[in-house]
């Protein structure tokens, strides 16, 4: 359950954020994605009923695999279900009661949701799934063609496109660049860019040349792949002209079967949890239940026994 305080969201001007992103998780239908059960408020907070990933992020999940990166066949399986779940025909969603979700450039839908979640920290792994997109990236709900321009500067610094830090108005091939991050991180265990503080990063993602480390065993299709993704010139990036048909048929993902891809075994399946021992280890955390609560006040209201989050 996810438990946003409202006090705090109100604070900070993300209130209308809170709701987008209820109303966006009831919208989606997608294995690859956190299924929204319900949703309810309290006086003071928020809170999103979500399905339970149990093998946490894949951010945590990279840094325990061998050398903190995954091997090539498996960063292809985790990015080829991100592509899946990031990109939605519309012909699979009810039109009577769904939005048509697409990040095809040359898309133009009436309305569109642009995922922004191509990064191991808001991706979740679950039982039978690779990977699941988290609902802390939250999309980027439009109505209008896909190749309107933003001028909006928000993300983690070491996943920014250079059109975005340059303020020169981006589109839909930001997240190419994102994409081609996130892949070269899953192989190689870090990002390409990351300098000593988030000005040097900044500096170094507009300014200096993508290098791979040397000795690294990357196979030509992976470096040939990333190369394409991180062209600083968003109009000659991998995935512009054609969005991710282009990708797909990139040879670093012959082996994809993209018509399969919903039934691939992700490359490490979560341990069942014991959710008994779950459950106690939590309460045992507890502060004490403040006793000045009255019986009364348990036992009326839409929330009947409900002692702590």
């Amino acid at each position: 359950m996810k438990v946003m305080d409202k006090g705090m969201l109100a604070g900070r001007k993300k209130l209308l954020r809170a709701r987008t992103e209820r109303e966006i998780l009831g919208l989606l239908d997608h294995p690859f994605l956190p299924t929204l059960y319900s949703h309810f408020e309290t006086d003071k907070f928020s809170c999103l009923l979500m399905e339970f990933c149990s093998g946490g992020d894949l951010h945590i999940l990279r840094q325990r695999q061998p050398g903190k990166h995954f091997s090539e066949q498996a960063a292809s399986t985790v990015s080829s279900s991100k592509i899946s779940s990031y990109c939605i025909e519309p012909s699979c969603i009810d039109p009577a009661c769904k939005l048509p979700v697409c990040v095809e450039p040359s898309c133009l839908q009436p309305s569109c949701l642009k995922p922004r979640f191509f990064n191991p920290k808001t991706a979740k792994a679950k039982n039978e799934k690779p990977n699941l997109a988290n609902s802390n990236s939250l999309p980027v709900l439009v109505a209008e063609p896909t190749t309107a321009r933003s001028m909006s500067f928000v993300g983690t610094h070491e996943y920014l496109a250079p059109e975005i830090i340059r303020g020169d108005g981006h589109g839909s091939a930001v997240d190419w660049w994102t994409f081609g991050i996130f892949l070269y991180e899953l192989i190689l265990g870090r990002t390409p860019f990351k300098g000593n503080g988030n000005r040097e990063t900044l500096f170094n993602v507009v300014g200096q040349p993508l290098k791979f480390p040397e000795g690294s065993s990357v196979s030509f299709a992976a470096k040939d792949l990333i190369r394409g993704l991180l062209m600083k010139d968003p109009q000659k990036r991998l995935g512009f002209k054609r969005g991710a048909t282009e990708i797909k048929q990139h040879p670093f993902f012959e082996t994809v079967n993209w018509a399969l891809i919903r039934s691939t075994h992700p490359p490490e399946i979560p341990k069942p949890v014991d959710l008994l021992s779950l459950n106690l280890a939590f309460k045992s955390s507890l502060a004490p239940i403040d006793n000045r609560a009255t019986d009364s006040d348990r036992s009326s209201g839409p929330f009947l026994d409900f002692e702590f989050f």
